[in-house]
């Protein structure tokens, strides 16, 4: 009887820890190479729609080395537990023009050190830097670089169709 548990005992602590190796593994890879994503709501179609699947890599935040038209995942700025899928449109000492829905009000922002400015491609239906400024580089969790799903839409994502990049001191310099 005390062989039986501990040959039972054995085989339970050995598959623990396997798991517990296995999820490591897994978690690491989450958190510091990529991770698939499930893209809501209308703000970047037409690039992203409702239910596309993409691959955010994290190498490049972690890098410093995201830019301006890249497509990140950050962490919302009015709710932590929520992630958002917009478009660079401006780095650190960029000169951004805003404007309201409705077009009225035109101003111009610079982004400050540390901070990106984002928004999504569909601007008449997006709630991005225009209404919360620019936000922390440090809430970018990644750099979409693939879509995988729908399989007809498979590949790496286009440049912005509403062409909104801005240019920064040095560009234009």
């Amino acid at each position: 009887m005390v062989e039986m548990f501990r040959s039972v005992l054995g085989k339970t602590l050995g598959f623990v820890g396997y798991t517990v190796q296995y999820g490591c593994i897994a978690h690491c890879a989450f958190e510091y190479i990529g991770e698939f994503v499930v893209c809501s709501g209308p703000s970047m179609e037409p690039t992203i729609v409702n239910y596309d699947i993409v691959f955010s890599e994290r190498m490049s935040r972690q890098l410093c080395k995201i830019q301006k038209d890249d497509i990140v995942i950050a962490k919302s700025p009015f709710d932590p537990h929520m992630n958002i899928c917009k478009r660079v449109i401006g780095l650190e000492g960029d000169k951004v023009c805003t404007s309201s829905p409705s077009d009225l009000f035109k101003a111009h922002t610079y982004v400050p050190k540390g901070h990106v400015w984002l928004e999504g491609d569909n601007l008449r239906n997006s709630t991005d830097s225009r209404s919360y400024g620019p936000i922390p580089y440090a809430l970018i969790r990644g750099r979409v670089c693939l879509k995988l799903w729908p399989p007809h839409s498979f590949g790496t994502l286009s440049e912005s169709p509403t062409r909104r990049i801005i240019k920064s001191r040095s560009d234009s310099d």
